[in-house]
């Protein structure tokens, strides 16, 4: 079975939650694979504040704050594949979702010990705008800059889907975003290419 995790970076269950499920549902279509997804709301994760503790300790973990990031920075690279969606703020992710990726901080410990880490788990990304042309490519560039620094291959949804998929809710939330059919035709074209890819990456992937 390819397990793959979808973050849903969203203050609020609206527009993208809605984008991230048709993803989810593209995903489960091919054989053998499984989702689950993530939430951001309601959670509260404080951003790294860069002392470098976890590091100075050798630890893959905050040691300074005790909130809902609980033990997701060993978790989250448990899946096969990650996707990645968020509403676009000021043409960027979601503070909540800013917050979340800060806290990887300590995979550098992983990362100078093996370089090639992930090198057999793929990533995605997904932005819903309130307008058609209101900042997704930017948020979802860094999406894919956070898939960069943890030496990730990135995913794109194929022709015309060039970064990621981008999604225009029309500021109307989940039903916005359902009446924008080649925003939903992104999100499961996103969705379906993560899943065959994480699929032939982890066949493909050595064995220790």
């Amino acid at each position: 079975m390819t397990k793959l995790l979808f973050v849903c970076g969203s203050a609020r269950k609206a527009s993208t939650a809605y984008a991230i499920e048709e993803a989810k549902r593209a995903a489960e279509a091919v054989e053998d694979v499984e989702v689950d997804v993530l939430y951001l709301h309601g959670k509260k994760i404080a951003p790294c504040m860069g002392c470098n503790a976890c590091v100075r300790k050798g630890v893959t973990h905050c040691v300074v704050y005790s909130d809902d990031m609980g033990t997701w920075n060993e978790d989250f690279f448990k899946y096969d594949g990650i996707l990645i969606g968020t509403p676009v703020y000021e043409m960027g992710i979601t503070p909540q979702l800013c917050g979340f990726l800060s806290r990887f901080r300590s995979e550098y410990l992983n990362h100078r010990d093996n370089p090639d880490l992930r090198l057999y788990m793929p990533g995605a990304a997904l932005a819903v705008g309130g307008t058609r042309n209101g900042g997704q490519e930017c948020a979802i560039n860094t999406i894919l800059g956070f898939y960069h620094t943890q030496g990730m291959p990135v995913v794109n949804g194929g022709l015309g889907v060039y970064a990621g998929a981008a999604v225009w809710s029309q500021d109307r939330m989940a039903e916005g975003a359902a009446e924008d059919e080649k925003g939903m035709e992104n999100a499961r074209a996103i969705g379906r290419r993560l899943a065959l890819t994480a699929k032939a990456l982890k066949a493909g992937k050595p064995h220790a």
